[in-house]
């Protein structure tokens, strides 16, 4: 098996390029540039669909034949506002130039439609609660499955506030029976604040086969191929994470662990 955790290859530049193959499955890639102003970052999309998240910073984006002016206005992702998204379908291009220190997540999956290019956010993006006490969590929905301008990917921010649980109570989605439960692979990229600090995810399976706990740290990355896979962050910092997940059907259906499910159902 694969390393579930992925840590960047520095500060600078091009410094997350998970693909399926190194991975070892089949739908999501998730690359991350880390740009200084006047630099530029630029890829063709190939056979898949991509959104480009601005984490951080703003940058002057062209893509699938069309500029799209500066895009981001988030300087800290604890900033906690909305964010700039461009929507690009299969078979076109892109290219970011860095107005300022910028962050620029790429998210892809199987392209098939050739949808439209189109901004997302930070209109019609609204940051919603979720959850009760300390498995509260904030949210950001930047592409799910409501929207259907995509063909294969999920895309979500979370925000879990210091000494809370996200991604809980514990859940996995690996199996491909909808309406049950359908399969989608997961990234987190995680930050935390301050950013010397740490949270824990577990990835786990229900007879344990599978069985990973993993400190966390600024700028990582979480692989999660199957099994239930939940988030704590320590009392005195602030855990962020960007989800992309995609899978043969774009339909998020999940299983609760069945040691957690009364909590499931008790807080519905």
């Amino acid at each position: 098996m694969r390393d579930l955790l992925n840590k960047p290859f520095g500060n600078h530049g091009k410094v997350h390029d998970i693909t399926p193959q190194s991975a070892g499955w089949r739908y999501v890639g998730f690359g991350l540039y880390k740009l200084r102003p006047g630099e530029t970052a630029e890829e063709l999309t190939g056979d898949k669909e991509v959104i480009l998240v601005m984490i951080e910073g703003k940058a002057a984006i062209t893509g699938a034949g069309q500029d799209w002016g500066v895009l981001g206005d988030r300087m800290n992702v604890f900033e906690k506002t909305a964010p700039h998204c461009l929507y690009l379908p299969n078979g076109t291009e892109w290219k970011a130039t860095a107005q300022t220190d910028c962050t620029i997540a790429v998210c892809t999956a199987p392209g098939k439609s050739g949808h439209e290019a189109r901004r997302i956010g930070p209109d019609g993006i609204e940051l919603t609660s979720r959850g009760k006490g300390s498995n509260t969590r904030h949210i950001n929905n930047i592409a799910m499955e409501n929207e259907d301008y995509c063909d294969s990917l999920l895309v979500t921010e979370v925000f879990t506030p210091s000494g809370n649980w996200s991604s809980y109570p514990s859940h996995r989605h690996d199996e491909d029976d909808y309406p049950n439960i359908t399969y989608l692979e997961e990234t987190y990229y995680h930050r935390l604040n301050p950013a010397n600090g740490f949270g824990i995810q577990r990835v786990y399976t229900d007879d344990l086969q599978l069985d990973e706990t993993m400190a966390v740290q600024d700028g990582d990355v979480v692989c999660v191929p199957r099994g239930h896979h939940p988030c704590g962050a320590p009392y005195g910092f602030e855990m962020y994470y960007l989800n992309v997940m995609a899978g043969p059907l774009r339909k998020w259906r999940f299983v609760a662990a069945p040691e957690v499910e009364w909590i499931l159902e008790r807080d519905a």
